[in-house]
């Protein structure tokens, strides 16, 4: 199985871009905020857990989250590989995450980062604001503090990855297309090298 992370600031497309390799590339897509959601709309045991924590305010504990990304996993593991989006969210899940995979046969074998200069994510995310009424695309100064914790919190994950030259950092300005290719063409290079070729 081909195990893809894609991460990169709010607004960066990541999540329209692992779209994209899902469909090109026969994969799933796993975004750990539509997975918790899904669990929470079906009533599931970790969703209904997950909903008490959200209407009570609390913080969405990482043992919660990577219960439901295992279960989702298990449910499809036959399919060729997984994209994940949103997932490590910070340098304390990096081992968890691959521990998880390892229980599955699995390790990473690509790390993209979407890079875009930070006035544009600014004003990509103030446009999605207007169209989808999300509260936290609403004004600069929350889309700001949110750049600032994915400087902080996520960013970082940068390094660890760079050091199994697992990394690689993607411009994430053109068109969706344009984007995409620079993207296909690592995901071909990794499938080439793991022998993929049920995947690519």
């Amino acid at each position: 199985m081909l195990n893809i992370i894609m991460f990169g600031p709010p607004g960066s497309g990541k999540g329209t871009q692992s779209k994209l390799l899902q469909d090109k590339f026969k994969l799933i897509h796993l975004s750990t905020g539509d997975v918790c959601r899904d669990e929470i709309s079906h009533a599931t045991p970790e969703g209904l857990e997950a909903k008490r924590l959200i209407d009570g305010g609390n913080f969405f504990p990482d043992k919660l989250a990577y219960r439901i990304v295992e279960k989702f996993l298990d449910q499809h593991s036959e399919e060729g590989g997984v994209v994940y989006d949103g997932i490590p969210r910070h340098l304390g899940q990096v081992e968890t995450f691959a521990a998880m995979l390892a229980k599955r046969d699995g390790q990473v074998d690509l790390v993209v980062e979407l890079k875009v200069e930070e006035e544009d994510l600014i004003q990509r995310l103030l446009e999605r604001g207007k169209s989808s009424g999300r509260p936290d695309d609403s004004g600069r100064d929350v889309i700001l503090k949110r750049l600032r914790i994915y400087d902080e919190v996520t960013s970082p994950i940068a390094d660890y990855y760079k050091k199994q030259n697992l990394y690689y950092a993607v411009d994430g300005m053109g068109t969706l297309s344009e984007v995409f290719e620079r993207i296909a063409v690592l995901v071909k290079k990794v499938c080439s090298e793991k022998d993929l070729n049920i995947v690519c």
